[in-house]
């Protein structure tokens, strides 16, 4: 098993090809203990408001393409230290 850090650096520039076992890894340290896991879906609570769950999934092994780009995402919002969009202006369209 690969180190988080490492995981960490290779899911951008490979995300089709993430290992499955990594990747719950490295969104358990992250998120904490999943809130929903057993079934096909393990499900993390994130502490931003909007957006508040990362979803993943195991694909024969491998993580989702696209639910890796979305964790990433969080993962970056997290370290940036976005904690909500309190400060953004009501948009009324």
């Amino acid at each position: 098993m690969a180190t988080s850090k490492k995981t960490l650096e290779a899911m951008p520039r490979t995300p089709k090809n993430v290992r499955f076992a990594d990747w719950m890894k490295l969104c358990t340290e992250r998120f904490g203990q999943p809130r929903q896991s057993g079934s096909s879906h393990a499900v993390f609570k994130t502490p931003r408001p909007g957006d508040p769950r990362v979803n993943i999934q195991n694909d024969k092994g491998k993580a989702k393409a696209y639910q890796v780009r979305q964790a990433l995402l969080a993962i970056d919002k997290l370290s940036a230290g976005e904690t909500g969009d309190q400060h953004e202006p009501n948009k009324k369209n």
